[in-house]
């Protein structure tokens, strides 16, 4: 059974969950509402390792900033994957927001840090 006992594991934890919800969200647009058997599977897959790992982190870190930088790094990683891979808008207001997204991650991060 995988222990975090540092909040360094902790964060190391956030972060990759982070990247899988990354995963499970592309996976999710390529499984075409879950009719596709494998894009599904790697879905689900990625979305419960994502889950799980968020989940023991915060046996370590507080509720709100390992929720807000989970969600944080999957929404601006899917939404990056949509400009640079699947064409979607890239318009200077949508990557605006995505940067107050990270400057948020930092901000909560460097909080915690302090």
């Amino acid at each position: 059974m995988l222990s975090l006992n540092t909040p360094f594991a902790a964060w190391t934890a956030v972060i990759v969950s982070g990247l899988l919800e990354i995963v499970f969200a592309v996976a999710m647009k390529y499984s075409e509402g879950f009719t596709r058997l494998w894009p599904s599977v790697l879905s689900i897959a990625t979305g419960l390792l994502s889950v799980w790992l968020i989940g023991l982190s915060m046996k370590l870190l507080p509720v709100g900033t390992a929720y807000a930088v989970w969600s944080g790094i999957g929404a601006v990683g899917a939404t990056l994957i949509g400009i640079l891979w699947l064409q979607e808008p890239a318009n200077a207001l949508r990557l605006a927001c995505v940067g107050a997204i990270i400057v948020g991650i930092i901000g909560l991060q460097l909080q915690e840090a302090a």
